[in-house]
Parts: C-alpha cells; sequence; structure tokens
C-alpha cells in the first residue's frame, strides 16, 4: 500500500476544505435573497396573526400572505426619540433588527429591566386598516427571558391602551414552562387587557398566579406556571417598549393625531 507524506495529507485536507469553503460561501450567497424575502414574509405573516387575520398555525402560502397584508396592514417607519413618522426609511425592506447591531443605526439603551441592549433609532409600525380608518396599532416587541431573547408584537386598539393581541415568533425558552409564552390560551388571556391605568402610567403585568377577567383585572395576565422569570420578562419587556425608551413618544403622538382627527 503506498504512503503518503504527511505533507501530502496536510496539503489533501488544505484543498477539501478550501473547496468547501468555496461551495458553502457560494450558496450562502446565492440564497441569501431567498433568505431574506422568506423572513420578510414570516413577519407579515406574524403580523396578520396578532392583527387577528390570520389563526395562528393556519396554513397560508405566500401569496394569501402577501394579498392579506397588502389589503389590511400600512407598515409605517417612526424615529423612535421623537414619534414621527419618517417616510425616508423603506418599511417593508428595513430590517429593524440589523439595524440594533449597527453602531450607525443604534444606541446604548439606558439600562432597563427587560434586557434591551441597544435600540435603533428608527423603527416599524404596523397599522391594521377597516374601511381606510386605523382599526388596530401593532409594535414590534422584544426582550430578556430565561434563556433567551423572546421577539414578537403586540396590538393595540386605537386608543393605543386596550391590547387587542400577543404574539412570540422567536424564543428559546423552556418547552412547557417559559415556552408557554406560545400557547394560544396563554396569548388569549391578554385581548381587553389594559396597558394603560386612568393616569396615563404603564400597568400591564404578568403576575405570579391567577388573574381575574379583563372586567375585573384590567391590568394584569395570569403568570406562566413554572416560569416565573420568563414570565416576568414579558412584563419588562412589554412595558419597555410601551414606555418612552421605547414607542411612548409615539403613542403619545397617535393619541394627539387622533383627538384632532
Amino acid at each position: 500500500m503506498q504512503q503518503r507524506s504527511n505533507a501530502y495529507i496536510i496539503g489533501f485536507a488544505a484543498v477539501v476544505c478550501l473547496a468547501c469553503s468555496i461551495v458553502v460561501s457560494t450558496a450562502s450567497v446565492a440564497l441569501r435573497p431567498l433568505q431574506t424575502a422568506n423572513k420578510e414574509l414570516d413577519r407579515k405573516k406574524q403580523v396578520l396573526t396578532v392583527a387577528g387575520l390570520v389563526e395562528a398555525g393556519q396554513a397560508v402560502d405566500a401569496t394569501e400572505v402577501r394579498q392579506l397584508f397588502g389589503e389590511n396592514i400600512v407598515a409605517r417607519a417612526v424615529e423612535l426619540s421623537t414619534g414621527a413618522y419618517d417616510e425616508s426609511v423603506d418599511p417593508v425592506s428595513y430590517d429593524q433588527r440589523k439595524a440594533t447591531r449597527d453602531p450607525e443605526l443604534s444606541r446604548p439603551a439606558d439600562p432597563n429591566n427587560a434586557g434591551v441592549r441597544r435600540l435603533p433609532y428608527k423603527a416599524v409600525v404596523y397599522q391594521k386598516m377597516v374601511d381606510d380608518e386605523i382599526a388596530m396599532v401593532i409594535l414590534p416587541i422584544e426582550g430578556a427571558g430565561l434563556w433567551s431573547t423572546l421577539y414578537g408584537f403586540i396590538a393595540l386598539a386605537p386608543d393605543v391602551s386596550t391590547i387587542e393581541g400577543i404574539t412570540f415568533y422567536e424564543h428559546g425558552e423552556t418547552p412547557g414552562l417559559g415556552g408557554e409564552v406560545d400557547n394560544p390560551s396563554w396569548k388569549a388571556l391578554w385581548p381587553g387587557r389594559q396597558a394603560f391605568d386612568d393616569s396615563g402610567e404603564i400597568a400591564i403585568e404578568v403576575i405570579k398566579g391567577f388573574a381575574g377577567p379583563p372586567e375585573e383585572d384590567p391590568y394584569k395576565v395570569d403568570g406562566l406556571s413554572g416560569a416565573t422569570i420568563t414570565a416576568r420578562g414579558v412584563s419588562h419587556l412589554v412595558r419597555f417598549w410601551l414606555g418612552e425608551d421605547g414607542f411612548g413618544p409615539y403613542l403619545d403622538s397617535f393619541r394627539g393625531a387622533q383627538g384632532e382627527a
């Protein structure tokens, strides 16, 4: 049997590794547009879900998602610090999570309980339209759970206080415990709750134990059994994004515009 020198073996391995890396890199570049399109499509589906236009887990193809979104949802970019709309930003192609990682497009967040480390200068809000009127405002939310960052959306009625729904589409929480943020039964406890009290202060929170129905306990939501830290994280992240460092300025501006209408 022919013996190969160490130099030959090392050289052969290097060539194989180089060839494999070229193939992987080429595939990654070639598939990037498809990956971007799929992310955009999934984001639209999640918005449709929290808007009540698609049932959780419902099978809808790409054409249906795009049609439902185009007919019912308006996406707009806003400047977080002022709450003003920014028409110079394309809200469809704008990647808020990517912007958060870019030092030129984001800033360090002040210390907060939600575990948010950086804030994009601009964010995207979604508005559900019915008969040319805004029927719902949908905001992206994110923050720390126990094991991961949770990404989702919260939907508010036109008074931007009454909660219409909440959903989390990406996280790494423990199945059966913190992972219950995905449970339709738990998410069904949110509609009808109030995000703000009569004085305008953020009041919504996930408690330890059971809350009453919205008319009796408007500011509280049932906790997640065995997942106290994840539940606390949901409280913190929702309150953060409704507050002054998140969409607070936008919500104030929206209320003012609704009052003038």
